[in-house]
Order: structure tokens, then sequence, then C-alpha cells
């Protein structure tokens, strides 16, 4: 990936910085929000110290009925809350109750949103504590439909939103945030959310959810989490017509303009946060997403979880699935179906495991992996039409349209899915990769469901129980001739909560390849024999914090080892250090 990118930044690496830039550093405990400081009491303060009905405003403080009569006495909070008095434990009771009696996930949905809006520490309770139940309602695939309908269940702002109006003055906008400490921002600009396509201004749905799963699995402090949307406007026609959009109605902005707006907010950020700060770029478009990545890469923290995270977590699953299939990279045959962000992105950084395993150049390994687009098998002889970032993977071979065609010819051993369009990998395509594979491989990547080029039944039922199947959207376990097979969810949330952690932890100061390689190891490191038994190459969801503690370690140590931390001295012991760090949802007790 990184080869990829500095030639576009004409031989650059994250690697040449300035050492004047390397500062120490690590941010300060203030609320009280890591699991260090959670036996330590608290001043509920914003501004100023926050008691009575203020305090019962303020989310980040709010408790409820939970307040004790001390805290109550303490704080003005007489009267204002009935006299019972209850455990978090009950309230987490109470509020799953009333969500699962929800029919519709888009209510479930609103009802996480506004609990988070009133008690941020009970809100990442319920998250943490049932993290495989509502994990799809804060994200993927709920949050699509969130996004599609977000200026219709629009209530009242969360993060930043900066449009071409604000265009000279961002540097502001930010300091109109309340938080100063900042180490985690997601941005979009919204033009290619998930599978949908341009959302414009509506998709801040993803930022929002991105970082509350930055801070409930990964343990990133939601004080130092920053949304943030860049409005240029929006070619869905649809959206443009809706009286309750809420962003600019007008067509989307290209080239000079939108580079300016967004190389304004680079800086920005940079000059308002610190070098530390880690900007992760969300569903932007191809060709957006390329050219920032390779703009920025040498001299911020970035990272695009589009072709970054969903690499390293494709990555992870191939080297668990390898205990099923036997063998080594370098003995198997991709091909992908979608050759833009995700694809091409998983793709190098399975040629670059493979080089690095084998000793084989770049150059060879990528011989063992096929991508197909629109026009069919991308090829030699198509490769002066390329975009830049699909040449790398234009072999030899004669030109073949049609994705049946395509597995027919090339005989792959593992068939990935990242077109974002649904139903594409048909029953032929299933029976055609289960005629010549013993275990066949199928990864149907594409979100949100709709948009998965198959179902798990499918690939079970046509594979007549043969194939290992993950997808990008969970999947009920599927029964076939007796057995029960349980899908994988080859989840980015596995990856980028715990690379976030890694890096703050750290004080990183540039996102290496190496880094996303130790990710990817870590996470294949946590499979156990009994869920490889199942068909299962991750690991459940339920265990995603200590799974994240594990990356973040690995990941600070290859920061360390790369001289890219800043956090000084090292911690002797990265993993107990990382776990001091995370977030705790813990109520804490006020002076």
């Amino acid at each position: 990936m990184e080869s990829t990118l500095k030639e576009m930044r004409d031989g650059a690496s994250v690697l040449d910085m300035d050492p004047k830039s390397t500062v120490g550093g690590g941010v300060e405990d203030v609320y009280g929000e890591d699991r260090a400081t959670e036996d330590q009491l608290v001043t509920p303060w914003t501004i100023s110290v926050a008691s009575g009905f203020t305090l019962l405003r303020d989310p980040q403080h709010n408790k409820g009925l939970a307040f004790t009569e001390k805290e109550r006495d303490a704080h003005y909070l007489r009267g204002l809350l009935p006299p019972a008095t209850i455990s978090q434990q009950l309230q987490e009771k109470k509020l799953m109750n009333t969500i699962r009696q929800y029919q519709l996930p888009l209510q479930k949905y609103t009802a996480m949103m506004e609990l988070e809006e009133r008690n941020e520490r009970l809100f990442y309770k319920l998250l943490i504590d049932n993290v495989e139940e509502l994990l799809p309602v804060v994200y993927t695939p709920t949050v699509g439909e969130a996004c599609q309908k977000y200026g219709s269940i629009f209530k009242r702002p969360q993060g930043l939103y900066i449009s071409l109006k604000e265009k000279g003055k961002v540097l502001d906008v930010l300091k109109n945030w309340p938080q100063k400490s900042i180490q985690v921002i997601v941005v979009t600009d919204g033009e290619r959310i998930l599978g949908l396509g341009d959302l414009g201004c509506q998709g801040m749905g993803i930022p929002v959810g991105k970082l509350s799963l930055y801070t409930a699995l990964g343990g990133v402090r939601p004080s130092a989490c920053l949304p943030v949307t860049i409005d240029v406007g929006t070619n869905n026609e649809q959206l443009l017509k809706d009286e309750f959009y809420i962003g600019l109605r007008q067509k989307r902005a290209t080239g000079q303009e939108y580079s300016e707006l967004l190389h304004e907010f680079m800086t920005a950020v940079k000059q308002n946060y610190g070098e530390k700060v880690l900007i992760q770029f969300e569903d932007f478009a191809n060709h957006n997403a390329f050219d920032l990545l390779a703009k920025y890469g040498t001299t911020h923290l970035v990272f695009n979880d589009d072709i970054q995270g969903t690499a390293a977590v494709v990555l992870a699953g191939l080297i668990s699935a390898l205990k099923l299939l036997g063998g080594s990279l370098a003995d198997h045959t991709f091909l992908f179906l979608g050759a833009g962000e995700a694809g091409t992105g998983i793709a190098e950084l399975i040629a670059l495991e493979m080089s690095r395993r084998s000793k084989t150049p770049l150059e060879e390994t990528r011989k063992k992996i096929w991508l197909t687009d629109s026009k069919g098998l991308i090829v030699s002889s198509r490769k002066e039409s390329l975009q830049h970032f699909k040449k790398p993977w234009a072999h030899e071979h004669e030109p073949v349209k049609g994705l049946l065609e395509v597995v027919k010819a090339i005989k792959p051993t593992v068939l990935i899915g990242t077109s974002g369009v649904g139903k594409t990998f048909t029953k032929e395509v299933i029976e055609a990769m289960a005629s010549f594979n013993e275990k066949p491989l199928i990864l149907a990547l594409s979100n949100p469901t709709s948009q998965s080029e198959c179902t798990a039944e499918e690939a079970y039922t046509w594979t007549k129980g043969k194939a290992i199947f993950a997808s990008g959207s969970p999947f009920d376990p599927v029964e076939y001739e007796g057995k029960v097979f349980v899908p994988g969810q080859s989840n980015n949330a596995y990856i980028f909560p715990g690379l976030g952690l890694g890096l703050v932890i750290s004080g990183a100061i540039r996102v290496h390849d190496d880094m996303l390689l130790a990710a990817a190891e870590a996470l294949a490191g946590q499979i156990k024999e009994e869920y490889l038994a199942k068909g299962l190459i991750y690991p459940p969801l339920s265990n995603i914090r200590k799974i994240s503690v594990q990356i973040a370690a690995n990941v600070a140590a290859k920061a360390y080892e790369l001289g890219l931390a800043t956090r000084l001295p090292r911690p002797e012991n990265l993993v107990k250090h990382a776990e001091s760090c995370m977030y705790s949802p813990a109520y804490r007790y006020y002076r």
C-alpha cells in the first residue's frame, strides 16, 4: 500500500520527516474517563462546576436516578429527581428491555442516539455490555438507513459541519468545538456512504457511529473524539429536492475549490490540535480517497478505514482461514469483484504480507491476485485507460468479461466481493468456486446487508456446506443438512478501534503499513480452534475490548520500533498500559 502511495508522492515515505516534529506528550485525563482513574473522585465541571438543573442536562456528567443521596445534597439536585436511587446496572436492564421492544432497527438507533445525548456513560455501558446486539444498531447496517433519513430524524447536531460557507474560517469553526484535547477525528464528505452512494451532509451518521465504536470497542475517550462532515454539496437529486435536507443545496464542488477547502481543514486541524491527532478519512469517493491519503500521509497522522482498515481486517481473516485451508498465502489465488478503495487496499496488503513472509518481491506476489471491475478482468491490455490505483493489478491475460467467465478462467481459491453491488455472487459463480475447491473461501464484504454480494445461506447451500464464509454485514447462523454454520463478520470494527488506541497511547505521528500488518496479525492471533471448528475465521465480537488491547499493544510496539512514537519513555508493558488508558463507562462519584 505504501509503495503505491509513494509513487503518488514522488517517492516520499511516511518515515521521511523532520525530527523537530517528534514531540513528547500524552493527554491528561481531565474528565476521569480512563480505567486507571476509576476510583478517583471527580468534580463534574464543564466551564464552571455543574450543579442542579445544569448537571442533569449535561450528558457527560448526568447519572439520572443513580445520583447518591450525598451527591443530591452537594449538587442542588433535591426535588429535581424522584426520591428513588437506583444502580447503573438497573438502568441498563431497564433500557435494554425498552430497546428490545422496538420492532424497527431505526427506532432502536434513534433510542440509542437519544440516550447518548442525555447520559453518555450509560450509552457506552449499554454498547460495551451488549456489543453483539447493539453494534448493528449504532453502525452498519442500520446507520445506512439513518443516513438516508438523517434530515427527517435530525433533532440536535452531533459533531462539526464544515461547508463551503466556512471557507477561509475553518480554524475558527474548529475553535467553536467545546473540547480542546482531541485525539481522534473521523471526517467524511458524504460522497460514498457505505454502498448507498452520495448522501451529502447526511453522511454525518458515519463519523458519529465510527467514533462511538472508537470509544466502546477501543476505549478512546468520548471527550477526545470529534466527528466532522465536510459539506461541498451533493449530486443526489433526490436529496436536493427533499425539503428536509440539512445540507448545502448545490451540486458537489470539485477540483480546486474542493481541494482548497480540504487543505484548509487539514492545516487547521494540525494548528488547533497538534501533530498527534488521528484523522480518519471515511467514505470518500475513490478518486479523492487515494489522493488525500497520498497527499497527507507524510505530513499528518492519517488513516483511511475503507482502504487500510478493511485491508487489515480481511488479511487477519485470511491468516486465520489458512488454518482451515492449509498452505501459505502464496499458495492461494485471490480474485476480487470490485477494484475501488477497499478492493485495491486489501489486495495490496495481502501482496505485502506475502512478500514479507516469502521474501519475494512485491511485484511478483501481486501476480497471485486478480481484480475485476465493471469492464471485466483487469489485464495489461487495459493499462492505459486504468485509474492509477488499478494499474499494479493489470496482469498478462486475455480480456475476460463477466464474473462467471473470470472465475472459470482464473480458478481462484479465494473470492472477495468489494463491489458495493448486491447479489453479484450468483449461484453459478458460487457453484463454480465449489467445483475446483475443496473449501472455497468466500468473502462478501459490501455493506449494508442489501448490498452484500451473496447471503450466508446462499454460500453454504450452493457449495453444499463446503464454503468458508464471512461478510461485511452480519448474517444469522445457517443450518444445512443437520449442521449449523456460523458466518463470520469481516467487520472493520475489529481493527480501527484498537489501531486508534495504539496510535494514541504511543503518541504516534504517522501511520505506516507495518502498523496495519501488526494489527492484522494481532487479530488473527485471537482466533481459537473452537471458533475454527464452527467455520469462524474471526473471534466473537463479545471479546472485542480484549482484542483491541492486543491490537493496540502490537501497533504501539511497531510505532516505537519505527521511531514514530513520541510518548517517551516507552511503557514496559504495553498491554497493561493500553488497558489502563481505556475509557470506562462506570459512573464516577462526585465531590
